[in-house]
């Protein structure tokens, strides 16, 4: 009798853990789902087989493009650099990005209606395999599509006062890796934000699951050389999209 009565309560607790895993989405045939805001670089290494390149010649067409800053716009610069640089380090995510940052971006102006093309602030993307799925919400997007995100080509990466606050480079590759085969694509750029400091990054889709990705030189933003570098790096970004479209 005792043993029959284990054996129902050893059937009870495994169907109350089988519940609780459920209720965790530790269900053994969930597909693991990963948050873009939240992974790592170990989980990105289980996911795929991605490498650093370190030749940063790739960039050279990029950084040593032939625009040229007007006086205007280098006074805009000036203008925002001394109106931020003592607050940078001390901002919170969304103080940087509101004084700092979107400046920048709107006096870029990634918006075309005529080519249908914008930028989307904290967009929902989904990349779903069998095996796992990528998903969350990026910081900012440059996508075909004014009402809603068709294609997207260029990403920037968690405006964070500095790595302590999760370090955006593995976020901002998994976004990068999503947009590359949802696009079907085999190159992709984007950058990411620490505090001041910014860097772009390329990444490369080498064949199934397998990338590598190459990281810029670090610009400061609260430096005007550093600056108009970054002014005129998302310039060309912008100009090579619209050119992309219009192909």
């Amino acid at each position: 009798m005792n043993s029959e009565i284990e054996l129902k309560l050893l059937k009870e607790i495994d169907e109350l853990k089988r519940k609780v895993r459920l209720l965790e989405g530790k269900d053994e045939n969930q597909i693991p789902t990963y948050q873009y805001s939240k992974i790592r670089d170990t989980e990105l290494k289980k996911l795929f087989e991605i490498e650093k390149n370190l030749d940063d010649g790739i960039f050279d067409e990029w950084f040593l493009n032939p625009i040229v800053i007007d006086n205007s716009i280098e006074r805009f610069l000036k203008e925002l650099i001394e109106d931020n640089k003592s607050l940078v380090e001390t901002y919170g995510e969304e103080d940087l990005k509101v004084n700092f940052i979107v400046p920048i971006l709107n006096k870029i102006r990634f918006k075309s209606y005529d080519k249908k093309v914008r930028d989307f602030y904290e967009l929902p993307m989904t990349y779903k395999t069998n095996q796992f799925i990528l998903n969350g919400t990026c910081d900012f997007v440059v996508s075909e599509g004014l009402v809603e995100s068709k294609k997207p080509y260029f990403f920037i990466q968690e405006f964070k006062r500095n790595e302590d606050y999760g370090n955006p480079r593995p976020q901002l590759l998994a976004e990068l890796i999503s947009a590359v085969e949802l696009n079907d694509w085999k190159f992709i750029k984007g950058a990411y934000i620490i505090g001041g400091n910014w860097h772009f990054v390329i990444l490369k889709k080498l064949e199934r699951h397998k990338y590598q990705y190459f990281i810029s030189q670090q610009f400061d933003s609260t430096k005007i050389e550093d600056l108009k570098s970054i002014y005129k790096n998302l310039l060309f970004v912008k100009n090579e999209i619209l050119a992309m479209v219009e192909a």
